[in-house]
């Protein structure tokens, strides 16, 4: 192989690479986010099951979990508003 060649297929990895770790990291699922809860007048961190509703647009369906809360989620999530 010669070495443009190899560059060639270097470069095409780490492009692919990088756009692998954006959607990874950025894409739907489930994040770590930080949100003010209106309900407890504190800052808190929550679990946000991210979706992908309509192309290129991403929003928060749901919380799975809350730092002020313990256990099971039983307040009506209004955080979900300021995310």
């Amino acid at each position: 192989m010669t070495p443009t060649l190899v560059t060639a297929a270097l470069v095409g990895l780490l492009f692919w690479a990088i756009v692998g770790y954006g959607i990874w990291q950025w894409g739907p699922g489930f994040r770590k986010r930080s949100v003010w809860c209106p309900v407890l007048k504190r800052r808190a961190k929550v679990l946000a099951d991210q979706r992908e509703p309509q192309f290129n647009c991403l929003m928060v369906a749901d919380i799975k979990s809350c730092s002020l809360l313990n256990g099971t989620l039983t307040c009506n999530k209004e955080c979900l508003s300021h995310l």
